[in-house]
């Protein structure tokens, strides 16, 4: 597979190469020299849909605001007073 760099160097990535790689427009790239090639890297871009309620199913019970802060400001207290030995382990 091989192709003409365009004139402003653009060059085409052929379609099974970017099928396999699952490269979508609106993808970035990140493009390295090494040695003799270039190494090209396709990031896909951050998606604008909501994950708002996708752990809903493992959710036992709804809690307000107030449980909530309760909870958390219980759980740094205790988290604050217990005796942690120098490799991260509760002792």
């Amino acid at each position: 597979m091989a192709n003409l760099v365009g004139e402003k160097g653009q060059i085409v990535i052929e379609k099974p190469l970017r099928e396999a790689l699952g490269v979508q427009p609106g993808f970035l790239t990140v493009q390295t020299l090494v040695k003799d090639h270039v190494e090209i890297r396709f990031y896909p871009p951050e998606h604008d849909r909501s994950v708002r309620g996708a752990l809903k199913k493992y959710a036992t019970r709804v809690l307000s605001t107030d449980e909530l802060r309760e909870a958390r400001d219980k759980a740094w207290e205790e988290a604050a007073t217990k005796d942690w030995g120098r490799d991260g382990k509760e002792s």
